[in-house]
């Protein structure tokens, strides 16, 4: 469950790779269980797609990410887990996901059906409502997605309980 939510500035200037780029953050869902859980599912390997809102961009006026985009995933204490590239993005409509593309979401949904009506919940809760400025937004079956592919490029000693030695 992609999302775009605003980080805060002193975040937002801290975000480097290792060479010292800086680095857009990479985040999933809203800070909270939903986050923790996807960011263990990225670092695990078992997330290797997310699915957001083309509103969400439209919203931000953000570009979507161009393939070979390195970002930092931020995990819910707002601390780098990861730098993740986009290896594939596309825009299609939400009926058009498939099932390779949920699988590979990673979140242990085992059809379309089950993984759209957990996004479904998400989408059109009041914290995205919210964060799109729609109180009543809703989607359907041509609401427009951004399904991105990415892969973990280094993991960051800052992810929970990765610093301790």
């Amino acid at each position: 469950m992609g999302n775009h939510e605003p980080l805060d500035e002193t975040l937002k200037a801290s975000l480097a790779d290792s060479t010292g780029t800086s680095l857009k953050p990479f985040l999933l869902a809203f800070p909270g269980p939903v986050r923790d859980r996807l960011v263990a599912a990225v670092l695990s390997g078992a997330k290797v797609s997310t699915t957001g809102l083309l509103a969400e961009y439209e919203a931000e006026q953000e570009e979507l990410p161009p393939v070979g985009e390195r970002s930092a995933l931020i995990d819910s204490d707002n601390r780098e887990a990861a730098v993740v590239e986009v290896t594939e993005v596309r825009v299609l409509r939400l009926g058009d996901v498939d099932l390779q593309h949920v699988v590979d979401e990673g979140e242990g949904h085992s059809s379309v059906a089950e993984w759209r009506a957990a996004h479904e919940r998400f989408w059109c809760g009041d914290e995205m409502r919210e964060a799109l400025g729609d109180p009543g937004f809703t989607v359907g079956d041509d609401t427009m997605v951004v399904a991105e592919r990415f892969r973990v490029v280094e993991r960051l000693d800052t992810a929970a309980g990765a610093g301790q030695q």
